[in-house]
């Protein structure tokens, strides 16, 4: 008991599988960042479209269809890295005065919350996907399949759940050992 109480749980595994975790987490963002972009450069060129109609521009035919679809992905897409990174929101002037330990619970606790509510969510996108998929239903300009928007988001939802797990198994061992391990602030 004493040997899980000084080291956490399998710390060096913990490790390893954290660099694994983080390079997936980190390609996603970064995948995530270019359907962003590539957005914007789509919603200027469609802008100005409408704006030149006059001089034979056209904005691009399901713009919107499109930002909607894409922006849930990178939505997603960007989940998993925050989660790793400590990113969400938290309120600074009650945990500013915990100790490390203390930190390191309460991490573990609301990384336990956030791993249910990440699982729940990936489920809810899997029935999403399905139900979408068998009553075959479609955008109205580009006429792509609705399906393929929420599965796209299973992707970021199934590695958010896989970084929400990991976390937990992280604040474990930091609370086990020595207490939350300060961020490096390279996010």
């Amino acid at each position: 008991m004493e040997h899980i109480k000084r080291f956490g749980i399998a710390p060096e595994l913990e490790m390893r599988v954290g660099v694994g975790v983080e390079t997936l987490a980190r390609r996603l963002a970064l995948l995530g960042g270019f359907v962003l972009t590539s957005l914007i450069i789509l919603t200027v060129v469609s802008i100005t479209g409408r704006a030149f109609i006059f001089a034979g521009l056209r904005p691009v035919p399901g713009d919107f269809e499109l930002v909607e679809v894409c922006t849930a992905f990178a939505v997603f897409s960007f989940l998993p890295w925050c989660q790793l990174k400590r990113g969400h929101v938290t309120v600074d002037l009650f945990v500013s005065r915990l100790s490390a330990r203390k930190l390191a619970f309460l991490s573990f606790v609301s990384n336990v919350i956030l791993s249910i509510f990440s699982g729940i969510i990936l489920w809810r996108l899997v029935m999403g996907t399905l139900d979408k998929y068998a009553y075959t239903e479609t955008t109205f300009i580009l006429q792509f399949p609705l399906w393929w928007g929420y599965a796209a988001c299973l992707v970021g939802g199934t590695v958010f759940t896989i970084v929400s797990v990991y976390t937990v198994w992280r604040s474990l061992n930091e609370m086990l050992g020595a207490g939350e391990r300060p961020t490096t602030g390279a996010h």
